[in-house]
């Protein structure tokens, strides 16, 4: 493990998407955990897709933060993150095999509400149920996230701690069961599903991650207290949050960074820099407004070239990203909420060759101009983009670490987009790799 600075306290950085989710924030939290000692999950589930390209080899994390390819860095998973225990297991046993070392240092809150099988299966009924009756489906990734959230919220969770006591455990799902099982079986048109399969699993999982279970909110307090650097993890992206996104597609957790500290179980004070991650361009999985689409489908469009040159194909789903321009104002929105410190770009090596680069700077509403994105669903469904046109540049921007060496109508376009979004850029990732960044603010110095 590396040695805590000293003094009194650490420096903790949040990491949040700003867009739509898939923004690069895992290849981020890697790159920050070189300077972290700990790394925390806040919120979500195995609906999240992180890869990480580390000397050009590649790994897809859903669970597990991905502070994990960092030898001896302490991973947590706190309080507000939903966990499926067979598939955390199995993601822990993807990851040994592979050499790394997890069990010795992922905790795991004891207060996570569990993702069980039912809650899957309710989940993939209502989407069907939404797509058959002409509701149109929300987009889910069928994990089991929302009905879990549900139970959750519904005070009769099933959670970590549970996995401890059979007994106690037995009593609660039969209960969760019978109440789950009387939607499929009825208004989902579903089938229902057995007691002991469930119960026999979850005992089975359970004795492997006993081990892991501890207090995260207190460990991770007393982690800072002796001076570790923290870095908290988001998931998802701003413009997904339950009650701060494009309602009601959006997930079933808060994506935000104020979140950081409730899912985690530490104050707000110990949040001191927000970095937001930000794609050079915009993308979007699943259903729900984006003023700014472009056709993917069509070969040489722009569209094309940023699906297929960005490979925008979701981690978790594999279904095809949506693609468009950049969207000042709906970042606009995301910086307010979030408190934004300073931005990362990511992506920005897919622009090169493109002849022109359009920025959304505002929108015309029913005859009305904005310049945020609106709260409204609806409302954003029916705004028309107003696009300013940038020159683009033939010079490659991959893989370069110095600002400098940047073509100069690169520079142009991230500064003009400082000024269009009203944060500063703390750092440019310009290709896959851990190595392909340019830093320009660190957060852990700034």
């Amino acid at each position: 493990m590396q040695q805590a600075k000293n003094g009194l306290s650490g420096r903790n950085v949040v990491v949040v998407g700003t867009q739509w989710g898939d923004e690069g924030k895992g290849k981020v939290v890697d790159w920050l955990t070189d300077h972290a000692q700990g790394v925390v999950r806040f919120q979500g589930g195995h609906n999240a897709g992180h890869t990480l390209v580390i000397k050009g080899v590649k790994t897809a994390l859903q669970l597990i933060p991905s502070g994990i390819m960092r030898d001896g860095v302490p991973c947590y998973i706190g309080n507000g993150v939903v966990v499926d225990p067979t598939h955390l297991l199995m993601e822990i046993e993807r990851l040994e095999a592979m050499g790394v070392e997890v069990r010795s240092r992922l905790f795991i809150s004891e207060s996570c509400p569990l993702i069980l099988p039912f809650h899957v299966a309710v989940d993939k009924a209502r989407e069907a149920l939404r797509e058959t009756s002409g509701a149109g489906k929300i987009g889910t990734t069928g994990k089991g996230i929302g009905p879990a959230y549900e139970d959750k919220v519904a005070r009769r969770a099933l959670r970590v701690q549970d996995l401890k006591h059979p007994e106690r455990f037995a009593a609660k799902l039969h209960e969760l069961l019978a109440l789950h099982n009387f939607a499929l079986g009825g208004y989902l048109h579903g089938e229902v599903l057995e007691f002991q399969p469930i119960f026999d699993q979850a005992m089975a999982v359970a004795e492997q991650l006993k081990p892991m279970m501890a207090d995260v909110g207190y460990q991770i307090h007393k982690a800072g207290v002796a001076g570790a650097n923290l870095l908290f993890e988001g998931a998802q992206g701003t413009l997904l949050d339950i009650d701060h996104g494009t309602y009601p597609y959006v997930t079933s957790s808060n994506c935000v960074a104020g979140n950081a500290a409730a899912g985690a179980g530490v104050g707000p004070g110990m949040l001191h820099f927000i970095l937001g991650i930000t794609k050079a361009y915009t993308t979007r999985v699943g259903s729900g407004p984006f003023p700014t689409e472009l056709d993917i489908d069509a070969v040489g469009t722009v569209g094309h070239h940023l699906s297929t040159v960005g490979q925008e194909r979701g981690v978790v789903t594999g279904r095809m990203r949506r693609c468009g321009w950049l969207d000042a104002p709906a970042l606009k929105r995301a910086m307010i909420i979030n408190g934004i410190s300073g931005l990362c770009i990511t992506k920005l090596d897919i622009l090169d060759t493109l002849p022109e680069i359009k920025v959304c700077v505002g929108y015309k509403l029913r005859g009305q101009d904005l310049d945020i994105l609106p709260l409204d669903a609806d409302d954003i469904q029916a705004c028309e983009p107003v696009f300013e046109t940038f020159p683009g540049w033939s010079g490659s921007s991959f893989g370069l670490t110095q600002w400098d060496a940047l073509p100069a109508n690169a520079r142009a376009y991230l500064e003009r987009l400082q000024v269009l979004i009203g944060v500063p850029i703390a750092m440019v990732s310009t290709g896959p790799d851990r190595e392909h960044t340019i830093l320009l603010r660190h957060p852990y110095q700034a």
